[in-house]
């Protein structure tokens, strides 16, 4: 295929050689050089090709006369002749496509050692429980920021977490020409040199056409993650952790991140240095592809992070992930941009969704079972970064119980800090004794 000055190959990412003009959009890689030119000599953009980042299909819907040179769901290319005046807006963003760049990579990861104590948690998240809570806020005619409906949804949600033991805040916040609030949930970890993991959504609506008094569901975005965020900190507050966790649905989202920007902006130096990571949830409930699968989006801060869900993803879940470090219009971004680790869970091909925005985004379409798997993997991925106080991680048998004569048991065990313990019986228990500093691996 070809464009203009340009010409450009998109291949199978297993056939690619790659090179410095090539970029990875998943299972696909773009090839490209000028019409002059061999593939494969250094460019650090390619001429006459861009790069459109969108929510939904929000950029598609706007200019359907626009015929994607590639389509990976959030991510487009087009060629620079088809590009609009504009080069962003809340939903949609264009900029140059980076030479030798993956934009979404599909990471290899393989599972862990199954934990028993996070696999139970994982086993515990309720599709019951998350189901109530989304079907209650998607049955609001909206949750516009400045909706008397959308305050409705913040006290449901203050409610829930108050009755969970969370202490509760809610800041005012200017969105636009309006006002609204964010949430904020707390509990204090039992760690004496404590961090700091926040979770975190949207909880307003919008209809783009209709206005801010149109009907406005928003079951998938953002009913989906907010109604996670009331499930992941259920499930939190069931246990006890060594490090802090803060809960926050954010208002203004839609209009343009105003919640996040203003929370990020209060935050002291010394808090931001505390914090471990950032879970953002948007858009978590439309299963758009054959196989179920989740994108994982952040920045180079946040790599560590995404390997962790990653991870928790091929251990607890049967979901595919996709990831890239090319964030955009969510309660991440503004994290990123002050230096924290946050990372993005989004359902996979979310361009497949074309009822976000409008009065047809409806619990209809959302997949409980698909939600719940990310939900799995997302508890999971907390429970590393939250760290299990010690009294609720007693040591478990690392073998069989050894007999070496009437009256004699050996039991061996692996301590909280992966130390090989010993407990001997001979009549009396005696206390375990580590031996010699042996770590198990």
């Amino acid at each position: 295929m070809s464009t203009g000055p340009v010409r450009y190959l998109v291949v199978p990412t297993a056939d690619a050689a790659g090179g410095a003009r090539s970029a990875r959009f998943g299972d696909k890689t773009l090839l490209w050089a000028p019409a002059d030119q061999r593939l494969g000599r250094a460019s650090r953009t390619a001429p006459g090709l861009l790069l459109v980042t969108q929510m939904g299909r929000s950029f598609q819907n706007e200019f359907p006369d626009v015929t994607p040179l590639l389509d990976h769901g959030r991510h487009l290319v087009i060629s620079a002749a088809d590009k609009p005046r504009r080069r962003s807006n809340n939903c949609w963003r264009i900029e140059p496509l980076r030479a030798g760049t993956k934009v979404v990579d599909i990471p290899v990861a393989a599972p862990a050692r199954s934990d028993p104590y996070v696999a139970e948690l994982a086993a515990d998240v309720s599709t019951a429980s998350y189901q109530s809570d989304l079907t209650w806020l998607a049955n609001l005619p909206t949750r516009h920021s400045w909706s008397t409906t959308f305050t409705q949804a913040i006290d449901f949600a203050n409610d829930r977490l108050v009755a969970l033991g969370y202490q509760t805040t809610r800041m005012p916040i200017t969105v636009g020409a309006g006002q609204s609030a964010n949430l904020i949930a707390d509990r204090t970890g039992a760690g004496t040199n404590r961090g700091l993991v926040i979770v975190t959504a949207h909880l307003d609506s919008v209809n783009l056409s209709g206005g801010t008094g149109a009907a406005a569901p928003g079951a998938d975005d953002n009913g989906s993650g907010s109604a996670g965020v009331l499930e992941l900190g259920r499930l939190l507050a069931s246990k006890t952790w060594q490090h802090d966790i803060r809960l926050i649905l954010f208002g203004g989202e839609e209009q343009g991140l105003f919640g996040s920007k203003q929370y990020v902006a209060t935050l002291p130096p010394a808090e931001r240095t505390r914090v471990r990571a950032v879970l953002n949830m948007d858009m978590i409930g439309t299963r758009n592809t054959a196989t179920p699968t989740v994108l994982l989006e952040g920045a180079q801060v946040s790599t560590g992070q995404i390997a962790a869900l990653s991870t928790a993803a091929a251990t607890y879940t049967g979901l595919q992930v996709e990831t890239s470090l090319n964030p955009f219009a969510s309660d991440h971004v503004p994290f990123i941009t002050a230096g924290m680790p946050a990372v993005l869970t989004i359902e996979g091909g979310d361009s497949a969704n074309g009822n976000i925005h409008s009065a047809n985004d409806l619990l209809t379409f959302v997949d409980w079972s698909f939600a719940t798997e990310i939900l799995r993997m997302n508890i999971a991925a907390l429970a590393g970064w939250l760290e299990p106080a010690a009294a609720r991680r007693r040591p478990r048998p690392a073998g069989s119980v050894v007999s070496w004569g009437p009256g004699h048991i050996d039991v061996f065990a692996v301590g909280t800090d992966a130390a090989l313990l010993h407990k001997a019986f001979d009549g009396t228990w005696h206390e375990f004794e580590s031996l010699g500093g042996v770590v198990l691996t």
